[in-house]
């Protein structure tokens, strides 16, 4: 249970990292939306494994196959049922490990739990999981562009290397034009750099996506135990490796006083909206018409080469030297994740609201 996320549109995702596919059902998808099969196509590159050497090199093409809920290029209103078929996992690689916890990964919790667990490359704690998220966000996108959404997220911060907390200075159009996803040239470099020196020592990083989501409706959100930047921070938090989110200035905001953090309303030719954008986009938990933003923090990958210290399922200290093909940082592949988790909220919450309407 607890496979699925949304309200009116809902996904369900199923599949391991070393089993024969990861796929997923999207039902309440609204009917009649163009499906861009090459938009979807080009999503899934940009999460996929191998597109460069600061990523893992499994092998995977990520092709998606769909089984329902599309007719003649379009969504019918049904369930949309897919597949992505996994080519390469090479289970071999996680032989040495099937009796051991990965420190800070899920082996312990997984096992505790269900009394079994999946050890080839993680089973479903993998990021594998991910590719299912990125199939059902590039939907959600293509039906968010029916109302002019516009989301982008990009690469702020790795290790101690990062960007500007304000995106209004930088270009977005640059964003795709460096393996790291950063829209600055000059830190993207850096940041390149340093994860290569880390993965060179068998380790990895964590850092930031920041994202942006542009011409959001007004009123998307319910007020106490549903709020937008609830929902936001739920979907971003289920992600692998996410470990903390923040929107608006966030943290940055405790070191300035109300008057400085308040964003105070002005007449702008005959529309109300605000002279600063502190909150986020979000007031109350309610969209209120500008650029909702947020960070998404993430962890180095736990799964290193480095050999480290651990327990067997007897309690025994061992060590462990984990084999296989990982990630030395998760970045530049989270930030179509990231983009897609934030569609598939927006869209859901924009039908929500319409619930609310004669």
């Amino acid at each position: 249970m607890f496979n699925s996320f949304g309200n009116i549109v809902r996904l369900t995702t199923f599949g391991e990292s070393h089993g024969k596919c990861i796929g997923g059902v999207i039902d309440g998808f609204p009917s009649g939306i163009p499906v861009d099969y090459e938009f979807i196509a080009q999503e899934l590159k940009r999460r996929r494994p191998g597109q460069s050497e600061i990523t893992t090199q499994r092998d995977e093409s990520d092709d998606v196959e769909f089984l329902s809920g599309i007719f003649e290029g379009k969504s019918t209103g049904c369930p949309i049922a897919f597949v992505v078929w996994n080519k390469n996992p090479k289970s071999e690689e996680y032989e040495n490990i099937k009796n051991v916890y990965r420190p800070s990964h899920a082996d312990y919790t997984y096992q505790l739990k269900y009394g079994i667990r999946d050890y080839r490359g993680g089973g479903r704690a993998s990021a594998r999981e991910t590719v299912a998220r990125t199939v059902a966000g590039a939907l959600a996108k293509l039906a968010l562009k029916q109302l002019g959404v516009n989301i982008t997220a990009f690469t702020s911060q790795v290790g101690a290397v990062k960007v500007d907390h304000d995106y209004h200075k930088y270009n977005f159009d640059e964003i795709e034009k460096n393996v790291m996803r950063c829209p600055d040239p000059s830190k993207a470099e850096e940041m390149i750099e340093y994860v290569k020196s880390v993965k060179k020592e068998g380790d990895s990083i964590g850092g930031t996506v920041t994202c942006v989501i542009k011409h959001c409706p007004i009123g998307l959100g319910e007020p106490v135990f549903h709020k937008l930047h609830a929902a936001l921070g739920n979907a971003m938090l289920s992600i692998n490796a996410a470990k903390a989110f923040e929107y608006g200035d966030g943290f940055d905001g405790v070191e300035q006083t109300g008057s400085q953090q308040n964003d105070l309303f002005c007449n702008n030719n005959g529309l109300i909206t605000t002279k600063t954008n502190h909150s986020g986009g979000i007031q109350g938990g309610i969209s209120n018409g500008q650029d909702i933003f947020f960070r998404v923090i993430f962890k180095p990958t736990a799964t290193i080469a480095k050999e480290q210290r651990t327990v067997n399922v007897n309690g025994e200290e061992v060590a462990v030297k984990v084999h296989g093909r990982h990630d030395p940082c998760i970045l530049p592949r989270a930030v179509p994740v990231v983009e897609a988790m934030a569609a598939l909220v927006i869209l859901d919450f924009y039908l929500l609201d319409k619930t609310r309407q004669l």
